[in-house]
């Protein structure tokens, strides 16, 4: 799984800011600004993001 490309569909379908997906999944507003730019996350913020992914919460 390419983890930008599903965020980046979820933030698509849910039409949730970047911010507010960083904040909510992880407590870091800037998370997706940083993967776009090339932030490689480790596994275990790899996991919570999936499992945020797949549950909405």
């Amino acid at each position: 799984m390419h983890l930008l490309r599903e965020v980046e569909k979820f933030l698509n379908r849910s039409r949730t800011a970047p911010t507010t997906f960083g904040r909510i999944a992880l407590g870091d507003p800037r998370f997706v600004f940083d993967l776009r730019k090339g932030r490689e996350p480790r596994p275990r913020t790899v996991a919570r993001v999936v499992a945020f992914l797949e549950t909405g919460r």
